[in-house]
């Protein structure tokens, strides 16, 4: 008995549900096969034929796998940007808080100390340098200043430096040699007046170290998106950042009380 087949019709339309193997099929021996033609998982048969011998055959479908080559940062790659990240937070952090503590040392208190020179700058030949580079200060008591510069020359650029501080307040004595300065006691008005400048620049210190976080968790953002981190792993490290913060606004808290004290201290 002959078969007639179209010539588009799919192979898996004229398996047998025998025992045979999946892509073994049993088709019509042809005298005349036109064509083969495959698209996707289909094998297409264009035939004139007559004739059929029930002879099985097998089908035989080549395959082409599409390798991607994709790169994945290695475990040691990983933690090794994130101790970067890490150790780069706290040398901030830090940074910050020394920052703090010599605006608040350029803050005089009722006692004399040559780190409220720190932050006067003299025009030097033309060169704006720090005062303690070009000259030596001394605490002679507990009420007063003594500036000695290596170069006497650069006296009257000191002595205008000194007038030009507003948050210093003194009156330089200048002798040709050295240039000595008095301490006044301050008044309560005054004493109130610091302690707003003091909590500005401790808020500013805050603000740094807020900055710092912010900078941070988007380095670790850019990691997930890099597939580098995963979300929990994000969250997780941003917790601990939050932590190592928090210790560092302490940290401000402590010192700014310690400095609200000395200024209140008669």
């Amino acid at each position: 008995m002959a078969t007639t087949f179209s010539p588009a019709s799919h192979v898996r339309s004229v398996c047998y549900a025998s025992n045979l193997p999946k892509n073994r099929l049993s088709v019509p021996d042809f005298g005349n096969v036109g064509c083969w033609s495959a698209s996707a998982s289909y094998v297409k048969l264009q035939v004139a034929a007559r004739g059929f011998s029930g002879k099985p055959f097998v089908v035989k479908q080549t395959w082409k796998k599409r390798i991607g080559v994709l790169k994945c940062a290695t475990i040691e790659e990983i933690e090794a940007e994130k101790s970067m990240i890490e150790k780069a937070v706290k040398e901030k952090m830090e940074k910050s808080i020394e920052n703090v503590k010599t605006s608040f040392n350029s803050i005089r208190t009722g006692r004399s100390n040559p780190s409220i020179l720190d932050k006067v700058e003299v025009d030097y030949y033309g060169t704006p340098v720090p005062l303690k580079s070009i000259a030596q200060i001394s605490t002679p008591d507990s009420s007063s200043l003594l500036v000695q510069p290596y170069d006497k020359s650069s006296l009257k650029a000191i002595e205008k430096a000194i007038v030009a501080s507003p948050d210093l307040g003194l009156t330089p004595n200048n002798d040709g040699d050295v240039i000595r300065l008095t301490l006044p006691q301050l008044t309560s008005d005054r004493r109130k007046e610091l302690i707003k400048v003091v909590a500005k620049q401790s808020e500013e210190g805050k603000v740094a170290i807020r900055n710092i976080r912010r900078d941070a968790i988007k380095s670790y953002d850019k990691l997930q998106k890099e597939k580098k981190l995963s979300e929990d792993n994000v969250k997780d490290l941003s917790a601990d950042l939050q932590k190592v913060t928090d210790e560092y606004m302490k940290k401000i808290d402590t010192i700014l009380k310690q400095k609200e004290k000395e200024l209140l201290t008669v």
